[in-house]
Formats: structure tokens, C-alpha cells, sequence
């Protein structure tokens, strides 16, 4: 089947995915946030569709140079499995965002037992994609406060799992640096518990055989500081699937993936009256039919994953605070 990359010409605005009351900002301030491009250069096939990667990621690029957007986020999983010729490749293609760029680490970022290639270490991941060469960060952008924390691990820790975990030292920093700011947007790769239950109940009620992708270890730390300190948004990624949760007081969306079905970025537009997020595809209607096919053929997992995804794009507004 043929497949192509949006023609931006001719592209809507996008869908809404959520309205929220906050976060709030004087000073209207756009974010592109894209989850798990997995840019691969080297293999075909997956509900990935490495083939397509590089061709959806640079359809994202096109689309946000035309959208009048601040600041590009990426929330994890920028390539296949952290190999450098991906990254590489990445950043050839992000060479074209008119926009600053900033990533945190997705679990197939970082270096985890039983690859055979050379990873990226995170050091290096970390001057590439930060502000200041260092994870956690704080950068404000416009009326925003980007908060970055890595839960996916680095080159000695966490990398005998593919679980998120938030360890004790960004929690300090995440203590320390949450009451200084105004406007904090926390952008993280894995999930809250409310998030992994909507698997979970998936799982329960329609696909028994449905794995459920790893998860965050000790939430609880995590979401005592957050709530402590009222931080009225999180985005993350790693499901591959718009969706959206609040525990605790604390507000997560799901971004969706550039890889597979439905290949979307998400646009965050905070203003005075609260926060826009809307989903905007990557991909063609062929293209669409395609990564719905691959994913929902792919395996028990990738059925149930599609088959949320497809039930939660149906629901649009998922959130509606307005």
C-alpha cells in the first residue's frame, strides 16, 4: 500500500484532544510535543513501521514550522533502540525545526541489557537534547515552565528493565525547583497508575491476552511531590495512544506517536483562559489505513492498543474543562 506524509497545504487544524483549565498563562504560548518517533534507519516492518519513520518525523518537522509553535518537546523513544546512526539520522531531520528542540529519554533511548550495538550515552543525550547539557531541567518557554525528568534509566541504572522510575535525586530537584515556578508543564516518558489501569481494564473486559507494556516503579514518590506542589500538567509518551488521566489532583495527557496508528504530534496552546491540546496527524489517509492494519494485525498487544487508540480518537474532546 502506498503511504505518504500530510501535504501541510491542505492540513486541518487538528482535532481537539483536551481542554483544560489550567495550566494559565498571560502570555499565549504554543508546544509541539512529539512522543516515540523510533526512527530507524535499517529495518522495515513492526506496527512501527520503521520504513516510515524518518518520513512521519519529518512530516511532524513541516507541520510545526507551519503552526507558529515556541517550542518542540520530544517525550522519549527518539530512535529504534538508542543506536547512534538513528540519532544521527534524527537529528538530520530536526536540523529543518524552525523551533528550539528539547527531548528527555524514552526506555529504547538508553543503553539496556542485551543490545549489540553501541548506545548513546546518556551524556551525550543529554547535550544534545537539554538546555544546559544535563537532565532534570527547567527551561521557560514564553508564559511555560518546561520541566524535563528522566524515568527511563541511563548507562549504570535501570538497565536491566525497560519500568520508569523516578530515583531519589530528581526528586529532590524536582522538590526544590517546582515552588520557584509560575506555569509547570512536566514532560516525562513513562506513566501514572490511572494510566496503566486503563490497560489493565482493556485487558479485563476485551483482550485477555493483551501484555501490558512496562510501567513506572514508585509512583507514589513521584505523585507526593507533584501534588505537593500542585503541578497542574504532565505529558508523556510510551504507549503510543492519545489518552488522558488525573491522580491525585495531577493532570496527565498521553501524546500519541509519529511511528504508529494514529500517527499524530500534539499541539499545547496555553493562554488566559487555560490550555488547548489538539492531535495532528503525520500521515495520510493511506498511510493511516496502514499503521491501523500493521498495529491491529501485529500481535494481541498491539490489537488492544489500536483498538483503544481508535475508541479514544471517537471521544474527542477526551477532557473538557472549559
Amino acid at each position: 500500500m502506498a503511504t505518504g506524509p500530510i501535504d501541510h497545504r491542505e492540513a486541518a487544524p487538528g482535532n481537539v484532544m483536551a481542554r483544560l483549565d489550567r495550566p494559565r498563562s498571560d502570555e499565549r504560548t504554543r508546544i509541539a510535543v512529539i512522543a516515540d518517533p523510533h526512527v530507524s534507519t535499517r529495518e522495515e516492518g513492526t506496527s512501527k513501521l520503521f520504513e516510515h519513520t524518518e518520513a512521519h518525523l519529518e512530516s511532524a518537522v513541516d507541520d510545526i514550522n507551519d503552526r507558529d509553535i515556541d517550542y518542540t518537546i520530544c517525550v522519549g523513544d527518539i530512535t529504534k533502540d538508542g543506536e547512534r546512526w538513528n540519532y544521527d539520522a534524527a537529528d538530520e531531520i530536526l536540523e529543518a525545526l524552525e523551533t528550539p528542540f528539547r527531548a528527555v529519554p524514552g526506555n529504547h533511548d538508553v543503553v539496556k541489557e542485551g543490545y549489540d550495538h553501541e548506545n548513546l550515552p546518556l551524556a551525550e543525550f543529554e547535550e544534545r537534547y537539554t538546555p544546559d547539557g544535563e537532565l532534570p531541567f527547567h527551561e521557560r518557554v514564553g508564559g511555560v515552565d518546561v520541566v524535563g525528568l528522566n524515568s527511563s534509566g541511563g548507562d549504570d541504572w535501570l538497565t536491566d528493565s525497560h519500568d520508569g522510575l523516578i530515583p531519589e535525586d530528581q526528586l529532590e530537584w524536582l522538590a526544590e525547583t517546582l515552588p520557584e515556578l509560575d506555569t509547570p508543564l512536566i514532560a516525562v516518558h513513562h506513566n501514572l497508575p490511572t494510566m496503566s489501569d486503563q490497560l489493565l481494564q482493556h485487558r479485563d473486559n476485551n483482550e485477555p491476552e493483551m501484555a501490558i507494556p512496562p510501567t513506572m516503579r514508585e509512583p507514589d514518590a513521584f505523585l507526593d511531590v507533584l501534588e505537593e506542589h500542585d503541578a497542574p500538567l504532565m505529558v508523556t509518551g510510551h504507549l503510543h495512544l492519545p489518552s488522558a488521566t488525573k491522580e491525585r489532583g495531577v493532570r496527565e495527557i498521553m501524546s500519541p506517536t509519529t511511528c504508529s496508528f494514529p500517527q499524530s504530534y500534539l499541539v499545547f496552546d496555553v493562554g488566559p483562559d487555560g490550555t488547548e491540546v489538539r492531535l495532528i496527524p503525520v500521515a495520510d489517509h493511506e498511510g493511516m489505513m496502514l499503521g491501523h492494519y500493521e498495529r491491529h494485525t501485529d500481535s494481541y498487544t498491539g490489537k488492544g492498543l489500536t483498538d483503544m487508540a481508535a475508541v479514544r480518537l471517537a471521544q474527542f474532546p477526551l477532557v473538557d474543562e472549559s
